[in-house]
């Protein structure tokens, strides 16, 4: 009751703060940063250098009223299709600005539903995406998987074009919750779909779970948890459910009523830590887990961790190009978002132009606090020699933020002098302890729960 108490008078179960997958966060992204700046950026990109790319479908045959993405519904694959023709005039237009010889170290296909293409859509994209860009060593192909829109030569087709891991979206499996939230999915679907990817030689499996959704309770979250374990996958995403129904519509179709409190939430966190780690995974920051030999797991464990849009990743290229509509590039310059609305992404495509329209160039004080908020996110704590040797001459600043954060979480908080560490009983404070670095912090609406 005394860990409750000091979790509560810090905030915990009040706040709503970033989830820091960048800093500053994409709401304070404004239009000085546009297409212009996509471009220069884009041409400073070393010769030789690892990239890593995403692409973003937007189409779903299904609103899932929960999800707060930029996407669309369709009941036909003919503007899927159209998109894609667009994708492809955009991934023409990037690779006339990058030097020769950029390999790419990663490739996410994200969304909305990207198994929503055909298998000859699908094969023209990573077609054209492979004939561009050649694979760096240790190359990671990963893609967002619906089960309930994911055909069999789909996924085939995927796997024969290299696909070497699969984030599967399952949220919940309890029926009222999935009816309460908009997305009914059975446990076998789930299992079939999975069946269907190891046969095809695609071993490395996440999946994609949320809580904090109407009606979830202790009871049937373990329920869920059984039947994710036993389907066995490699790494668990436990993301907590953003309630923002002032900025995602469809979310009014959520009873609010029906949600659990914060401190419900951070029950339910709790008890699915406990179980996961019984199980044998590693906890990895604030939402993800790992078995002790996956790449994730490891980079953990060496200090290597790192954060992104993506959440967490081992991904150490310096540069991420977003294709797509609303899809966002990171560079060691600063942050460039596409166009949001598809109409007028494929309008600046179409006219030959890339497609950036907000973002945000990093200062040094931006890199230095990004990388404070990173270690937070991914060490909960603040080394300081490992900063210093990045940012020289800063490391009275760096010693100041983190006297600062002692200060301000004298029970959260320990430091030797120079590093700082949060104990584990207030790991979960991680994203309000961030936010005190934060010199851009938004009001709290503009933000999902810190639990």
């Amino acid at each position: 009751m005394e860990q409750i108490d000091q979790l509560r008078a810090y905030g915990l179960f009040d706040a709503r703060v970033p989830r820091y997958t960048s800093y500053p966060p994409a709401n304070h992204f404004a239009a000085e940063t546009d297409a212009s700046h996509q471009s220069e950026w884009l041409h400073a990109v070393p010769y030789g250098a690892e990239v890593s790319i995403y692409i973003h479908i937007p189409f779903c045959k299904r609103l899932c009223w929960f999800c707060a993405c930029r996407t669309q519904g369709t009941k036909t694959l003919w503007p899927v299709d159209v998109y894609v023709n667009v994708l492809l005039q955009e991934i023409a237009l990037v690779a006339q600005r990058l030097p020769d010889d950029v390999r790419m170290a990663r490739l996410h296909l994200g969304g909305g539903t990207p198994t929503i293409l055909s298998p000859q859509t699908m094969t023209r994209l990573l077609s054209r995406v492979f004939d561009t860009f050649q694979k760096a060593e240790g190359f990671e192909f990963s893609v967002e998987i619906d089960p309930t829109e994911a055909a069999t030569e789909l996924l085939e087709t995927l796997a024969a074009h290299g696909m070497n891991r699969a984030s599967i979206g399952v949220q919940d499996f309890n029926p009222k919750v999935q009816e309460a939230i908009g997305r009914v999915q059975t446990y076998e679907q789930t299992h079939d779909c999975i069946e269907i990817l190891r046969g095809a030689k695609v071993h490395s499996l996440n999946m994609d779970l949320l809580y904090g959704l109407p009606h979830q309770t202790q009871t049937t979250l373990v329920s869920t948890l059984e039947q994710v374990l036993a389907l066995q996958p490699d790494r668990l995403a436990l993301y907590g459910y953003a309630h923002v129904p002032w900025m995602s519509k469809r979310q009014v179709m959520i009873d609010s009523e029906a949600l659990p409190s914060a401190e419900a939430r951070y029950a339910l966190t709790e008890t699915a830590q406990r179980m996961l780690v019984m199980d044998g995974f590693r906890p990895i920051g604030i939402d993800h887990f790992a078995r002790p030999g996956d790449n994730l797991a490891l980079a953990s464990h060496s200090g290597g961790l790192r954060r992104n849009f993506q959440g967490y990743t081992d991904d150490r290229a310096a540069v991420l190009i977003g294709l797509g509509a609303s899809a966002i590039s990171q560079f060691p310059q600063g942050y460039v978002q596409n166009r949001s609305a598809t109409a007028a992404y494929t309008s600046a495509i179409g006219q030959g132009c890339l497609a950036g329209a907000r973002g945000h160039v990093l200062s040094a004080e931006d890199r230095l606090t990004a990388r404070m908020i990173e270690h937070l996110m991914c060490r909960f704590g603040i080394d300081v020699d490992a900063l210093d040797a990045e940012f020289p001459q800063q490391r009275t600043i760096i010693l100041q933020a983190v006297a600062e954060l002692v200060a301000a979480y004298p029970a959260a908080c320990r430091t030797d002098g120079t590093n700082m560490q949060i104990l584990r009983a207030f790991a979960p404070l991680v994203r309000v302890i961030a936010g005190h670095l934060d010199r851009y912090r938004a009001g709290q609406m503009a933000h999902s729960s810190a639990i």
